[in-house]
Formats: structure tokens, sequence, C-alpha cells
């Protein structure tokens, strides 16, 4: 397994490393990102007029849309993302949603040792809260899973978002601030939690640490790029009540 890990590296940017690695790259990747200035990033189907709040226009900040599925998130410095890239045929579970996501729950249980943490549906949550979420990318040879985890946030950031349409049933319609928790509340050292990180990953695949610098030049091998920045913010004026990740 190839590990990068990242501080503070801007979410556009490492959705498009993301992108190239599982587009042109074969080996098995995890990548550590603490943190990123503030941005919404959408699923590929997202529509800014459905997801995103009107306080956009007021405070504005970059709208991106992934290469991935899955929902809209608003993040910043206090986020940990953690992705995993990887061949099918080096996996010894069926490559599907589900069976990645329990994969990956997994190991960050065992990283964790948090009671209750467990994946609820499409979330990891600490007992009916969530405090990360998760989106995928499935080829014919090659599979992507990445995580967004909640070590911090702030409500008024969440006010970036619509309530969605569709959202979790355990969810059961509860507020932002009944249906999140801190990462940080029950694990509130975050260095200790990614050494145990890699720990469990080193007990399962010959680690090898790489500079972000050897990574990048795959930047500008052709490749399909779908991770954009939209530059048109949301319009609909919609009641900022109804706000919610």
């Amino acid at each position: 397994m190839i590990l990068l890990h990242l501080k503070g590296y801007p979410i556009f940017k490492q959705l498009q490393l993301e992108e190239a690695l599982l587009r042109l790259d074969t080996r098995t990747f995890c990548i550590i990102n603490e943190g990123s200035s503030p941005a919404i990033v959408m699923g590929i189907s997202g529509k800014p007029e459905e997801l995103v709040s009107p306080k956009l226009q007021e405070k504005p900040i970059p709208l991106i849309k992934r290469f991935s599925g899955g929902g809209t998130v608003v993040v910043d410095e206090s986020t940990l993302f953690i992705s995993f890239i990887s061949q099918k045929e080096h996996c010894s579970f069926p490559c599907y949603p589900e069976p990645i996501m329990r994969w990956t729950e997994g190991i960050y249980r065992e990283a964790l040792q948090i009671d209750d943490f467990h994946l609820r549906e499409n979330d990891y949550v600490i007992g009916a809260r969530k405090c990360g979420g998760n989106a995928q990318y499935l080829r014919k040879e090659r599979w992507l899973h990445h995580s967004t985890f909640l070590w911090d946030y702030s409500p008024e950031m969440m006010d970036y978002l619509l309530h969605p349409k569709k959202t979790p049933p355990y969810r059961d319609g509860r507020s932002h601030s009944d249906f999140l928790c801190r990462l940080k509340d029950f694990h509130p050292d975050k260095e200790a939690f990614l050494i145990n990180l890699k720990k469990v990953l080193s007990s399962l695949f010959p680690v090898e640490v790489v500079r972000l610098e050897e990574l990048l030049p795959l930047l500008d091998a052709p490749h399909r790029q779908t991770t954009e920045s939209l530059e048109v913010l949301c319009t609909r004026q919609l009641p900022s009540s109804s706000t919610s990740q």
C-alpha cells in the first residue's frame, strides 16, 4: 500500500489527485488529509439549487462537484479525509459498495477503539449520531472509497447546506445538531488515531510512504477529469431553518 499523508491540502486538489490515481495507476493507496480550506463538495449528480443554501451568495466559498457519487458535505480545517484506492484483484472481499464499507469500518474501529463506533447505512456513527460520511467510485478493475470525518465542525458552516430531500431513515428528521457528533469528543487525540490507523494498515499490507511531489506528475497525464469547481452560486431562496448536513 502506498501511503500519502497530507495536512491542509485543499479538497479540490485532493479530489483531482484521487481521480488521476483511480484512472491512471494500478497500485493500492491510502490518502490521509488533515483539513482543507472551507468548501462545499457535492456528489457528481448533485444539484446546487437543491443542496446549497442562499448563504453561499452572502458568504461565498468554493463549490465543488467531485467525480464520485454520494451526498453533499461542507468541509474546513477541522475535517479529516481518508481515502482508499485499489485494484479489485488485490482485495480479499467482494468489491461492491457494502463489502468495501464493511472493510473500512473494521479498519477504523480497530484504530479508533471507540465503543459503539459502527457503520449505519452509508455513514459512520457513534451511537445514533453521524461522525463521518462516505462516497465511492467503482470501475471494472478498480475502486475508490473516500471518507469525510467530522473531527470537529462549526454549526455556522452547516448553514451552507439545505436539508436534503433524501436522507437515511435513521436520521428520523433530526436537525444537524441532533444528528451529528464530533469525533474529537470521543477520541481527543487525532495524532494517536492516525498512528493507530497506520499500524492497522501495516498489519494488512507492506506500506510505502510517498511524498506528494512524487504523485503530482500524474495530473498532467491524459485522463478523464470530471472533478470540477462550480463558479455559479445557488440562487434558489429557501428558508435557512431547513439547513443541515
